[in-house]
């Protein structure tokens, strides 16, 4: 009987861990496609808060009804997670997403991502400030690679380098990424991921939709259509793509992900953001690195697969 129970919950695990990698999967193709369709609209004369707006009102509007469906009336829950709610939307919804855009309004989409992309290692370093969790040499070994390739991706050795404004929009998004990381992986608030992210998308469009309304968010309109590998493509369809695609689905399987996987494998999983992210880039915009850059690239990459490694 024991044999038995064992052989149950083994099975149960290796189906919540392939549950989870395939949710983790089309998480990273989802939010992969979101630069790049937002850099057209950039393009196209609209503002980083608009395209940020409306994507998060339209994953708003599309995860709410099944997240009000999944709280089955437990509104208290809500209730006692309104704080985590709020920081989610702030940090890992708005704070991201505004982040990221801004930066690929200066500089390309496979740069900002692999710089945003630090985030799984910061991940390693939050845990051990928070939790004591101490990182080991191949740890830190790891870092020291993921740093060496953000050097390489930023280029300074050929003096151009990339825009500095948009570099430390890159590194806001590496902020908000952390966070996204580790809230969606906490189970212990008992919400589910479907409700974590509605909310947070409720907060993050109620946030910059104020910030708007106040002036102090641009909320710039720009062409009715916006081009993608020579091809027009109507704004208001680039911007359902964004909100259905890149955030309600990208969110809500992330999430799912990550309490399946917990923090560091989900975090390690979505780095094929990175890799879907520059060749959607390379597709709709022609848009490719620097060999330097893509060395760069790879090198944070490995850092990060060899921090893994080392938990």
């Amino acid at each position: 009987m024991t044999a038995m129970t064992h052989d149950i919950t083994q099975q149960r695990g290796g189906s919540r861990t392939a549950g989870g990698l395939g949710f983790a999967v089309l998480s990273a193709a989802c939010f992969a496609l979101s630069g790049p369709v937002a850099s057209g609209l950039l393009d196209a004369g609209w503002s980083a808060g608009s395209v940020v707006l409306v994507r998060m009102a339209l994953g708003a509007l599309v995860v709410a009804p099944f997240a009000a469906v999944a709280l089955h009336g437990r509104w208290d829950l809500l209730r006692r997670n309104a704080g985590l709610v709020l920081a989610y939307g702030v940090l890992a919804v708005a704070g991201a997403q505004y982040c990221f855009f801004a930066a690929v309004s200066r500089m390309q989409v496979g740069p900002a991502l692999m710089i945003e992309y630090i985030a799984p290692a910061a991940v390693v370093g939050w845990l051990w400030v928070r939790h004591g969790q101490r990182p080991g040499r191949v740890t830190l070994l790891g870092a020291a690679v993921a740093a060496l390739g953000l050097v390489l991706v930023l280029d300074l050795a050929s003096g151009g380098g990339l825009d500095p404004v948009g570099v430390l929009w890159a590194l806001g998004a590496t902020a908000g990424l952390t966070g996204y990381f580790v809230i969606s992986a906490d189970e212990r608030n008992g919400l589910p991921p479907i409700v974590l992210a509605g909310g947070g998308l409720l907060v993050g469009t109620a946030l910059l939709g104020s910030l708007g309304l106040v002036g102090l968010l641009p909320l710039d309109r720009g062409d009715a259509a916006a081009t993608y590998a020579g091809q027009l493509l109507p704004a208001w369809l680039s911007l359902l793509v964004l909100g259905v695609v890149t955030a309600a689905v990208a969110y809500a399987t992330g999430i799912a992900a990550s309490r399946r996987l917990g923090s560091r494998l989900a975090s390690f999983v979505a780095l094929l953001e990175v890799v879907a992210a520059v060749g959607f880039a390379w597709l709709l915009l022609a848009e490719l690195p620097s060999a330097l850059q893509l060395v760069g690239g790879a090198l944070i990459l490995a850092g990060v697969v060899t921090v893994k490694s080392g938990e």
